[in-house]
């Protein structure tokens, strides 16, 4: 017809879905429109391009896309349905791996080794070592139980659920074994803290990669070990192998718990020479890092320079000031966190054009409060002390925990108020009727002995604690803290002794010139603030659990 646009279709060939598929789709709605032009250019039933669309979708993580597709395809197809088993597998729900596997064998299907890698996996990731010997057998039955990759899938599979000794079965009776062999047994080994175990076989190790320094240096870091920690960083660039984004925050870490302020400084030069990329993980690590060093200063500098913030990142430097540097300034930077805040359990972005860039609304947690509370524990601030924990249970509903409860009885403690400080230590049963006997004991500990100087009853309630729980080193540090105040340092060299012989090993600031350094304060001091040093420790065990995203799963990166 006149005037009429005539209209054109574009068709294009298999191969160019092939490319479209592997190059363009990178979204659940570009899956979408892609199907679309499959369906409307007739070649969706086609079988090659049904499984390129089918495996696009399970890297996209879409989980129900990717069963709707599947309906569509040959449900007996070996490639489709060890995709919808990798899906499962890399879903929140791992276990419907096993559920689905099963149910395809009723249906004829016939596995292959490449079935059984994400399978296995799935078992990894539930923990659940009765579904992966389930598993173990099916690969077994099926003849696929040499496959390498198999076999490491099993040993990690066997390490994370916790029976190490049948992992070390497996990696010993294996013929060829690669990297993720040799890393996945040693990060089973770290896992369970066996770090004797993995060191021994990290020095077996014919040849090693950056994932088996990681997982190394990691190990020591969490197991309270972070000059040793250290010591790898310095022996891994001797050979000349740089680390990623992962061994700097590793070392960073470590660099904070050390104390180490000018391996610190190095460490962050060494991240700006070699143009490791800004992430929020990095940053927040160096801003705990310059705290613990007392430069907080520099982590605020840090802070400032961020274009993406979270609740961890705010938190860190809350406590930086809070606790290492100024109260005041830890207060007002809270103001900030909280003035962005409209009303209780909302979170937003912040859309104002005069807003700081990388400021969100975000709800201050249980961490946030422990700073708070203990800055004004620092500047005596009763008024304000008081009013902080109110407002932490009445307006942002924030159940305190013993370490609030702690803050507060110092604040009262430190302006005089001693016997308040122990009844409001007695009266954390009001808020929680399940409180631990030993959360009483604490109490008891630290209401009597901190602030009456009760020696020899600290004494013994802290001897109480260490049977309780012999491997709880915070239970030992407060026995070395009444020694201390009461000079027996022949005490502290035996308490000392004894964690060294429990392989404990020694918290910082528990060395002898510490203790000392700590009681010479506590004596010169004018202001009554026994209790800062004790926060100041369990401030970093509580930053130990700043929730920090690991970014390490051991298969995770070995399978990279």
């Amino acid at each position: 017809m006149y005037g009429q646009k005539k209209r054109t279709h574009l068709f294009f060939s298999p191969l160019q879905f092939q490319a479209l598929l592997q190059s363009s789709c990178q979204s659940a709605r570009n899956l979408l429109q892609i199907q679309a032009l499959l369906i409307t250019s007739s070649l969706f039933r086609n079988p090659f391009l049904a499984r390129t669309l089918l495996s696009r979708s399970s890297h996209l993580c879409h989980l129900a896309y990717t069963l709707f597709i599947f309906r569509y395809v040959n449900p007996l197809d070996t490639f489709c349905v060890n995709t919808v088993i990798q899906a499962y597998c890399n879903s929140h729900v791992p276990h419907e791996a096993l559920v689905f596997y099963f149910r395809s064998l009723t249906n004829r299907f016939f596995p292959n080794s490449y079935t059984f890698v994400p399978l296995i996996g799935s078992c990894s990731k539930m923990g659940c070592v009765d579904s992966g010997r389930k598993c173990h057998a099916q690969a077994l039955k099926n003849g696929v139980d040499s496959v390498l990759q198999v076999q490491n899938s099993l040993i990690h599979m066997y390490a994370c659920c916790g029976d190490i000794q049948l992992a070390r079965v497996l990696f010993d009776n294996m013929l060829i074994r690669d990297f993720v062999s040799w890393n996945s047994i040693i990060d089973g080994y770290v896992t369970i803290g066996d770090l004797r175990d993995a060191h021994a076989l990290f020095d077996e190790m014919p040849d090693r990669n950056l994932v088996t320094w990681n997982v190394m240096i990691s190990g020591y870091l969490k197991a309270r070990n972070p000059g040793y920690a250290m010591k790898l960083f310095r022996e891994m660039g001797k050979i000349g192998l740089k680390g990623n984004a992962r061994t700097m925050v590793s070392v960073v870490t470590a660099c904070g718990r050390s104390a180490r302020l000018k391996e610190g400084r190095s460490v962050h030069g060494s991240i700006i020479r070699m143009f490791v990329g800004s992430s929020l993980i990095l940053d927040t690590a160096l801003i705990d890092m310059y705290c613990k060093c007392r430069r907080v200063e520099v982590a605020n500098r840090v802070f400032e320079r961020m274009t993406d913030r979270n609740l961890v990142s705010w938190n860190a430097m809350i406590l930086g000031h809070c606790i290492r540097g100024s109260p005041e300034d830890g207060l007002s930077l809270f103001d900030i966190m909280i003035g962005m805040a409209k009303m209780k359990h909302e979170v937003e972005s912040v859309e104002s054009p005069s807003a700081d860039r990388g400021l969100v609304r975000l709800l201050p947690d249980e961490i946030t409060f422990i700073g708070i509370l203990c800055a004004c524990a620092r500047a005596e601030m009763l008024t304000e002390g008081r009013c902080y924990f109110k407002q932490m249970t009445d307006v942002f509903d924030v159940k305190p925990n013993f370490a609030h409860f702690w803050c507060m009885a110092n604040l009262l403690a430190n302006v005089g108020l001693v016997d308040e400080a122990e009844e409001f230590l007695r009266s954390m049963a009001k808020f929680d009727g399940d409180m631990s006997h030993e959360s009483l004991l604490w109490a008891s500990l630290l209401g009597l002995c901190r602030f009456k100087r009760d020696v020899y009853l600290g004494e013994r309630i802290a001897k109480l604690l260490v049977d309780m729980d012999p491997k709880n080193i915070v239970c030992y540090q407060f026995l070395l803290n009444i020694y201390a105040v009461a000079a027996q340092w022949e005490n502290v060299s035996r308490v000392q002794k004894l964690m060294k012989e429990r392989r404990l090993g020694i918290m910082p600031g528990s060395s002898l010139a510490d203790l000392k350094y700590i009681v010479h304060n506590f004596k010169v001091s004018n202001k009554r603030q026994e209790g800062i040093e004790a926060v100041n420790m369990m401030m970093d065990e509580l930053a130990h659990r700043f929730r920090l995203p690991s970014s390490h799963s051991g298969q995770e990166e070995n399978t990279s």
